[in-house]
């Protein structure tokens, strides 16, 4: 049903107290170590944004995906029969995008007791790079297809013997073992496992796919290629730009993609250390561009949605709810000026650095432009969780 008003435009506190218990009766007092705090859309400054049907169009490609390879662990935050009914609705026509999210979602602000700062969001882009699907002496660096004895592990999941702090395992005749770490890979630890997809033009190249976890190739005959993730060895992830820091090469301050990857090409002996210092390891699988306007495929299984699409903890969160980031944000591509009051985004895609209820790591788009823009973003946003209420919307637009 409409919340109803008085003349001012307020709504009483107790009633909308009361609304909003009805709408989301299930909703979680607490999701890790935040508490969800229910606020009024009209109370969330600038929301939903200028552009709610950039978000109803990153929505509805979640809705769409199919199931994620992964599936998340039962408990995560978002009723799955009430979000499937947001989905259907928008599947249908929608004539107005803002009054869909402030009608069939209920926000909570998620606030966590006691820390510095409400919450954290980073960026991450779609590298361009080029490459041949031949060795050359152009392209010496192979990049890797998953191997058959990879046994990618979920959240919680383990395997007799393995410490449990590792992502995956390599079956054996005599059970399961840790799968080699990136020096080990490098070394030849793959054997005949180890076929290449592709081949780019040096280790700082496949440094960055791997970190990103995606990317597009350009082929010397013009056309462009898609390499994606297809599973890691699930060894712990070491940032090599803060190693660069922290040996002393470059200072924190200014440090963008561009400088620390610039700087491991001019120091070659010193950044394969570096680099092997990180035990991480990706797999690709290539796929064709089908719509040069959209990112690869997150986590969720739908296509990425440059500055709508954001990686979040998917042990906490369910892909597909919409967050309200309340916070200056950098402009999305071809949208003119930045966004001074928020954004409103879907959860789309995880990151084994995206810990926590009150962090993300927006999708900012492809090329070297995105990738100037995601090393540049590491702000305190706000994040406000929109919850899909039970039995659909709650009527009229207020």
């Amino acid at each position: 049903m409409p919340i109803p008003r008085a003349r001012s435009g307020a709504v009483p506190a107790a009633l909308l107290a009361s609304l909003l218990s009805q709408a989301v009766s299930a909703a979680p007092a607490a999701v890790g170590d935040a508490v969800l705090i229910p606020v009024a859309a009209a109370d969330l400054p600038g929301f939903p944004g200028a552009r709610a049907d950039a978000a109803l169009a990153a929505f509805r490609r979640v809705c769409a995906a199919p199931p994620p390879a992964l599936p998340q662990p039962d408990g995560v935050a978002g009723d799955l029969a009430a979000l499937a009914e947001a989905c259907a609705a928008a599947a249908d026509p929608v004539p107005d995008a803002a009054a869909f999210f402030r009608d069939r979602f209920a926000a909570f602000r998620v606030a966590r007791p006691g820390a510095d700062r409400p919450g954290f969001l980073t960026g991450y882009f779609e590298p361009e790079l080029t490459g041949s699907l031949e060795p050359g002496p152009d392209f010496p660096t192979p990049v890797l297809a998953r191997p058959d004895d990879l046994i990618s592990l979920g959240p919680g999941e383990t395997r007799p013997g393995l410490d449990p702090g590792l992502r995956a395992a390599r079956a054996t005749a005599d059970g399961f073992a840790p799968y080699p770490d990136r020096a080990a890979i490098e070394d030849g630890a793959l054997g005949a496992r180890a076929k290449p997809i592709l081949w780019l033009r040096d280790p700082v190249d496949l440094l960055v796919l791997q970190v990103q976890g995606s990317g597009r190739v350009r082929l010397p005959d013009g056309r462009a290629v898609r390499v994606l993730y297809d599973g890691r060895n699930g060894r712990p992830y070491t940032a090599v730009a803060k190693l660069i820091v922290q040996e002393g090469h470059l200072p924190l301050e200014g440090l963008t993609l561009a400088r620390w990857t610039g700087w491991l090409r001019a120091h070659p002996e010193t950044a394969k250390r570096l680099i092997r210092a990180n035990a991480s390891y990706i797999f690709f699988r290539l796929a064709p561009v089908a719509d040069p306007a959209l990112g690869p495929p997150g986590a969720a299984n739908a296509p990425l949605s440059p500055g709508r699409s954001l990686a979040v903890d998917s042990t906490l969160w369910r892909y597909g709810l919409p967050f309200w980031l309340a916070g200056p944000l950098p402009a999305e591509a071809g949208a003119g000026a930045p966004d001074a009051a928020g954004r409103l985004v879907v959860a789309a895609d995880t990151g084994s650095a995206i810990v926590g209820p009150a962090r993300g790591d927006l999708f900012v788009g492809t090329g070297p432009e995105a990738g100037a823009v995601a090393g540049n973003l590491r702000d305190a946003v706000g994040f406000v969780v929109l919850l899909p209420r039970r039995g659909g919307a709650s009527g009229a637009a207020p």
